[in-house]
């Protein structure tokens, strides 16, 4: 029996998943963007993908499985091809002796296991999988990138060099589109294609860091370019000034949006891609990683009617999806939600965005000079960088606006100071900051893999020599054996012990108290002091927790937060 909209509403009313009001604006807007209503209340990301694939398997009378959590084997996986895997949402994921085991998230399509049974000999053992969950193990096709392009650039080249004996007849836009599908499928966040004296080489950074994926030859690394180029409607002709645009592509049904950014370097043109998925504007506070905790200060902050929520922390520390997550909560039909952003990293239905173009002289505070002028309830500027933006945000935020914005500081407390160096009176920033976010990114330890490890006291002091003492000593008892949590290694997480990232955080909010130490100009050590006074958590303590909660290593929160 098919899922309907109409089951799909008593499963989510019946577990008081939402609410009647707010199941009404979900069918409005499916039927607005026309598509179903399980389909739009996914992709908003208004209910956790687990927790609706539980409720959806018990109405199938399946059993759940979440694939992300298994490791599947070339040969089992490969039972069904890619394009048909793909095509009809279905995977198979191991089998033994009861059969093999085959998830879809389309159960009642009953002709495609019959088909595997058919193909297979096997007696089928069905589950229900999600469909961004079946959407993410069919990547599992793509995950060795270096020898998908070791076996494409092989092929070519033998063809090329038999033919005319040049590399100049390489298919340069099927190479360009395996280095975008195959970043995609391995969920790097960054492509960087690096011209050498004698090569090219192409990098992905997966989970924050850099990887060599395969050496490109040298003769194709200009019209790989140019093929880059072509796409993100840069000029062809220009090679010595760097050039940024953006490419927008579909790929396994999902819009990618890349950032395209191209310098000159001594060996040619450097590109970098950024890859924005769809996925990554639909995570939740939770998904992020904001504990409780976390999550009761910081929703105070934006739940006032106006008044400035800041996100804080270095370039690439997830800053603006924070700010996004919080963007979606916001986001209702009664309100005018307005942006200014350099770039436009994602599209949000119901939001109006304005893109920075320093060209035409819309900056931040241009943008946001007319911003204040088309009736907004919630403004987010993309980033305070200058006087003049800081002065007309907390401005905005003084008049009966909310105002969500980024600022690159160290942590929550030195967002003050910083304020103060860009003009903005201490009265004002008392009166205007709600709450300030101070976030890094750190890896998560690969769930399928974990294991536990004890530590003896000694060799735990001498680990964590270059943390605050005292704070080890509040968080871990330095006379017990230390249990921690690592990663061994497997082929979920290419044998790295990590798989995806998680936010590190501290929530200071703007109380009275703080308020007072703004006004008198204390310094961000003093407030910082008055905050965990009053129960703030820093980001260190946040990661702290982590690591009891094996969500990630002690290795990782050293990385992240030494000087």
């Amino acid at each position: 029996m098919k899922l309907t909209d109409s089951a799909l509403n008593s499963i989510l009313l019946e577990n008081k998943l939402l609410n009647n009001e707010d199941i009404s604006l979900a069918q409005k807007s499916a039927k607005a963007q026309g598509v179903s209503l399980y389909k739009y209340i996914s992709d908003a990301g208004l209910v956790r993908d687990d927790q609706l694939g539980q409720l959806i398997a018990n109405y199938y009378n399946l059993p759940f499985i979440n694939l992300g959590q298994i490791s599947v084997k070339d040969e089992i996986l490969k039972i069904v091809p890619e394009v048909v895997a793909r095509k009809q949402n279905v995977i198979c994921f191991s089998r033994d002796k009861d059969g093999l085991h085959v998830a879809s998230s389309r159960p009642d399509n009953l002709a495609v296991f019959e088909l595997i049974k058919k193909k297979t000999g096997d007696k089928i053992v069905r589950y229900y999988a999600t469909e961004r969950n079946i959407r993410d193990a069919i990547n599992l096709y793509t995950r060795d990138a270096a020898l998908a392009f070791e076996d494409i650039l092989a092929e070519n080249i033998k063809q090329a060099r038999e033919n005319r004996g040049k590399l100049i007849d390489l298919p340069i836009i099927k190479i360009v589109d395996t280095i975008i599908e195959y970043a995609y499928g391995n969920k790097a966040s960054d492509v960087h294609i690096e011209p050498e004296e004698d090569y090219s080489l192409l990098r992905f950074r997966i989970d924050g860091m850099l990887h060599d994926i395969v050496r490109l030859p040298k003769e194709i690394h200009e019209q790989v370019t140019t093929r880059i180029k072509v796409l993100s409607n840069l000029r062809t002709d220009t090679h010595m000034k760097p050039q940024d645009g953006k490419i927008q592509k579909n790929i396994y049904d999902e819009s990618l949006n890349l950032r395209v950014s191209i310098v000159p370097v001594t060996e040619g043109e450097k590109v970098v891609l950024r890859l924005l998925t769809e996925q990554s504007r639909q995570l939740t506070l939770s998904d992020l990683g904001f504990l409780d905790q976390s999550i009761v200060g910081i929703t105070r902050g934006y739940k006032r009617p106006y008044g400035m929520v800041l996100a804080t922390g270095p370039t690439g520390s997830g800053k603006t999806t924070t700010l996004y997550a919080i963007l979606k909560i916001l986001n209702k039909r009664e309100i005018n939600v307005m942006t200014i952003e350099d770039p436009v990293e994602y599209d949000i239905e119901g939001i109006n965005q304005i893109q920075v173009n320093n060209k035409t002289g819309l900056t931040f505070s241009t943008g946001l000079r007319s911003i204040v002028r088309q009736d907004p309830d919630v403004i987010l500027v993309g980033e305070i960088r200058d006087e003049e933006t800081a002065k007309i945000a907390v401005n905005s935020a003084m008049t009966g606006h909310q105002v969500l914005s980024t600022l690159h500081t160290n942590d929550a407390a030195t967002t003050i100071p910083r304020l103060f160096d860009m003009g903005v009176e201490p009265f004002l920033v008392a009166s205007s900051v709600n709450v300030i976010v101070g976030q890094r990114l750190v890896r998560r330890i690969c769930e399928q893999c974990r294991i536990s490890i004890d530590i003896e006291p000694a060799k735990w002091k001498d680990l964590t020599k270059d943390l605050p003492p005292e704070m080890v000593k509040k968080h871990f008892n330095s006379k017990k054996v230390v249990r921690v949590y690592t990663g061994k290694g497997c082929e979920i997480c290419h044998n790295t012990g990590y798989s995806g990232r998680i936010g590190i955080y501290e929530i200071l909010e703007v109380d009275d108290d703080i308020r007072s130490a703004v006004i008198h100009k204390s310094s961000a050590e003093e407030i910082t002091k008055i905050a965990v006074s009053k129960g703030m958590t820093t980001m260190l303590e946040d990661g702290f927790e982590k690591i009891k909660l094996g969500i990630t290593s002690l290795d990782e929160l050293i990385r992240v937060t030494k000087e």
